[in-house]
C-alpha cells in the first residue's frame, strides 16, 4: 500500500475518518471582480471602447426588462410566481423521433419557452418547461435572492434573469429547433423568430474579448466571470457552430446570423485557448471560471475557490477536438490538457458514502484512475472548498453538507481522454 494510501487508512480506522489534530485549511475564498468601469480605464487603448460599449449595452437591456416587466404590472397585482421548479427532467427533451416535435405535447412545450423569454432574449434557469404559459407580469425566471454559497444579488427580486447556467437558455434554443424543424411554413414562425432572438442574445452577450459570462445582462460578482463551470461556455461554442453550419434543424438560419454565429464561434475558440492556465512556463488545464478582463482564474461559490478543475478542463478538451481544422495553438492546448489530466490522476482511493455519515474519502488499495474536481494551482495537489469559504486539503473535513452535495471526485475524464488518444492517432 501507498504511503498516502496508509495513512489515510489509519485514519479512518477510527471513526469514520475525521483527523483530530491535523487542520488542513489553507485558505479562503477570495472573491471575483465584476466588469466595472474602473477595471475598464486600467485596460489599452484599443479595448477600452469596446468594453465601455459592452458593458453599457447591458446596463441599457437589464433596464430594459425590467421597465417592460414593471409596465406589465402597472395595470394590476403582480400573479403569484408560479413557475415550475426543475425537478429532474427539465421538460425539453432533445433526443425525441422527429415526429413528436409536431405534437400538442411538444408545441405546449414550446410555447412556454416563447412566453418566458426575457425582452433581451435569454432565459432564466431551473424551470420545467411543461408548466403554464407566462401570465402578463409574472416575472422571467424564478427568483432566489438566497445568498447562500456566495450568489451575488444585483438588485433583490432579479437573480439569473438570463443565464447560460444549468443548461440554460442553450437548451431552451435546442428545443425550439427542433420543434420548428417539424413545423415548416406558419406554424413554426413564432418558434424561429424566438430561436433568432435567442441567438442574438448570446451575440450580444459575447464579451469583446470571445468570452460569455454566466448572466446576462450582467449581475456582478462572480457571474460576470467566463464561465466554463458545468460546460456553460462549452454548450454556447457547440451551439453557435450548429447555427453557423445552417445543416438539419438549423438550415432555417438567416445567412447573415449564420455568419455572426461563426465569427462568435471563432471568438470564442480564441479566448479559450488563451485563457488555458500556464504553470512554470507549461500548459495545464482551466479553472471554472476566468476573470473577463483579465482572463486569470477566479472563485465562484463560498466553496468554489480558484483552483484547475478536472470536469472543466475534460469538456474544453473535447470542444477543441471538435474543430474541424485546428490551429497549431488549438493542438498544442489539446496535448497539453491532455496530458495534465493524466498527470492528476488519483489511484488507491475511493470516493464511497456511508449512510450515517455521508460522503467520504477511503483506502482502496488498486482502485482508480479517478480525479478531484479542483486541484491547487501551485501544487497540483486536490482541494476543496466549504460553505464558509475556507479551503482544504482534505476533503473529509468537510462539512457532512458539502461533501454530499458537490462532486468532489469522478470519473469523467476517462472518457475524455480515451476520446484524445483516438483524436491524436488520427493526426
Amino acid at each position: 500500500m501507498k504511503r498516502t494510501a496508509l495513512a489515510l487508512a489509519l485514519a479512518l480506522a477510527a471513526g469514520w475518518g475525521l483527523p483530530a489534530a491535523q487542520a488542513t485549511v489553507i485558505g479562503t475564498m477570495t472573491r471575483a471582480q465584476p466588469v466595472t468601469e474602473a477595471r475598464i480605464a486600467t485596460l489599452g487603448e484599443t479595448e477600452r471602447a469596446a468594453w465601455r460599449a459592452y458593458l453599457e449595452r447591458s446596463r441599457a437591456l437589464m433596464e430594459r426588462d425590467k421597465a417592460t416587466l414593471a409596465a406589465e404590472r402597472a395595470s394590476g397585482t403582480a400573479p403569484p410566481e408560479a413557475q415550475a421548479r426543475l425537478h429532474g427532467d427539465s421538460g425539453m427533451p432533445l433526443k425525441q423521433p422527429a415526429a413528436w416535435y409536431a405534437s400538442a405535447e411538444a408545441r405546449h412545450v414550446a410555447d412556454n419557452i416563447v412566453s418566458f423569454q426575457t425582452p433581451a432574449g435569454g432565459w432564466g434557469k431551473n424551470v420545467n418547461r411543461t408548466g403554464h404559459l407566462r401570465q402578463k407580469g409574472e416575472h422571467y425566471a424564478p427568483i432566489d435572492d438566497d445568498p447562500s454559497g456566495g450568489v451575488i444579488v444585483a438588485t433583490k427580486g432579479w437573480n439569473y434573469v438570463g443565464t447560460i447556467d444549468n443548461d440554460a437558455t442553450t437548451t431552451e434554443l435546442a428545443f425550439l429547433a427542433r420543434v420548428q424543424a417539424a413545423l415548416p411554413g406558419a406554424p413554426g414562425a413564432a418558434y424561429r423568430q424566438a430561436f433568432e432572438r435567442g441567438v442574438s442574445y448570446l451575440l450580444d452577450a459575447q464579451y469583446p474579448n470571445g468570452g460569455f459570462p454566466q448572466v446576462y445582462p450582467l449581475q456582478g460578482g462572480y457571474h460576470d466571470a467566463i464561465t466554463f463551470n458545468d460546460n456553460a461556455f462549452a454548450q454556447v461554442a457547440d451551439l453557435l457552430a450548429m447555427v453557423a453550419a445552417r445543416g438539419g434543424d438549423y438550415a432555417f438560419v438567416p445567412p447573415e446570423l449564420a455568419a455572426r454565429a461563426g465569427a462568435a464561434h471563432g471568438r470564442a475558440i480564441k479566448v479559450l485557448v488563451a485563457s488555458q492556465i500556464r504553470v512554470d512556463g507549461q500548459l495545464t488545464g482551466w479553472c471554472q471560471q476566468h476573470d473577463a478582463l483579465t482572463l486569470a482564474p477566479v472563485g465562484a461559490r463560498n466553496f468554489e475557490p480558484v483552483a484547475l478543475s478536472s470536469s472543466e478542463t475534460s469538456r474544453l478538451l473535447r470542444l477543441l477536438m471538435e474543430q474541424p481544422r485546428p490551429t497549431p495553438e488549438v493542438v498544442a492546448a489539446i496535448d497539453a490538457a491532455a496530458a495534465w489530466l493524466k498527470r492528476v490522476a488519483v489511484r488507491d482511493v475511493g470516493w464511497t458514502t456511508k449512510a450515517e455519515n455521508g460522503r467520504f474519502l477511503e483506502a482502496r488499495p488498486g482502485a482508480g484512475p479517478m480525479w478531484a474536481r479542483m486541484y491547487d494551482i501551485a501544487t497540483m495537489k486536490p482541494i476543496f472548498g466549504d460553505r464558509d469559504g475556507t479551503i482544504h486539503t482534505d476533503v473529509n473535513e468537510l462539512s457532512k453538507e458539502r461533501r454530499d452535495g458537490y462532486g468532489w471526485y469522478g470519473n469523467g475524464p476517462a472518457s475524455a481522454l480515451a476520446a484524445y488518444d483516438k483524436w491524436s492517432k488520427k493526426r
